[in-house]
């Protein structure tokens, strides 16, 4: 059996963290977590997401993205909506606050994604292979 350190599921885990991390003073510039910068990009791409897309595109429980986009409403940066159709449904919008922030708050990705040490070849495949992971987790059943 590998050392705990190197087992896959320590070095995801730590590698995760570290990249999280290189990107905390940058975000905290911008005042933003990085939940809500992952938010944040991800309504640019697609504004007006349902919370439970949101959630499930940005791999979040119910408990989490609630307070999480309360929390980016009241500093001006996203806008809940109620569907007139269907209460129930609430959409997720940028406000002009929200769409002004993904410009540095892409400047940082930047920023992270030239410090790591690798060739785009590696990014892409170490991409590539993390979404199998997520795709392949996704849809075990846990039950």
């Amino acid at each position: 059996m590998p050392h705990m350190r190197e087992q896959l599921c320590f070095i995801l885990y730590a590698a995760s963290r570290s990249v999280t991390n290189a990107y905390r003073p940058g975000l905290a510039r911008l005042g933003l977590t990085y939940p809500q910068f992952a938010t944040l990009l991800l309504l640019k791409d697609e504004d007006g997401l349902g919370v439970a897309d949101l959630a499930q595109q940005l791999h979040l429980d119910a408990s989490t993205i609630s307070p999480l986009l309360k929390r980016m409403e009241t500093m001006g940066l996203v806008r809940r909506t109620r569907s007139a159709a269907d209460e129930r449904r609430v959409s997720v919008s940028l406000t002009d606050a929200g769409r002004e922030l993904t410009g540095p708050a892409t400047q940082v990705r930047h920023e992270v994604g030239n410090r790591l040490d690798l060739t785009p070849e590696e990014a892409d495949l170490l991409r590539s292979l993390g979404q199998r992971l997520i795709d392949s987790y996704d849809t075990v059943d846990l039950d």
